[in-house]
């Protein structure tokens, strides 16, 4: 029996040879921040440095088919709003935060579509 988590580690190992082989860097990998009391933490699967310097904050979605508007439909506004969180909280480490954008990498069956820029942060 496979695990909803087994496809989504499948799913994100693919979608990083994927983005390597178009000359990003791994900088850091499941990068989670804690909720509070009444708001729910945030994780970034992938975090990338494109070739120019951007960081690239990246949500993986893995799907077995196109059913139900495809895998990239399930990152949701409240999700973008986790995802937002989290890479702010991952840019104070930085003294000045460098360029960066929110990219999605679906992936259905053996399909992997990336869609650079897939949201912003306001």
């Amino acid at each position: 029996m496979v695990t909803t988590k087994a496809v989504g580690d499948g799913g994100e190992d693919r979608a990083l040879a994927h983005l390597l082989r178009a000359g990003l860097r791994l900088v850091e990998r499941n990068y989670r921040v804690a909720g509070g009391p009444r708001v729910r933490g945030g994780e970034i699967d992938l975090v990338l440095r494109d070739r120019d310097g951007t960081l690239v904050f990246v949500e993986v979605r893995t799907r077995a088919a196109r059913s139900h508007g495809g895998a990239a439909a399930t990152v949701s506004a409240v999700k973008q709003q986790r995802l937002v969180r989290a890479a702010r909280h991952y840019l104070m480490r930085f003294a000045s935060p460098p360029p960066c954008r929110f990219d999605v990498v679906a992936i259905e069956g053996e399909h992997i579509e990336w869609l650079h820029a897939a949201f912003d942060a306001s």
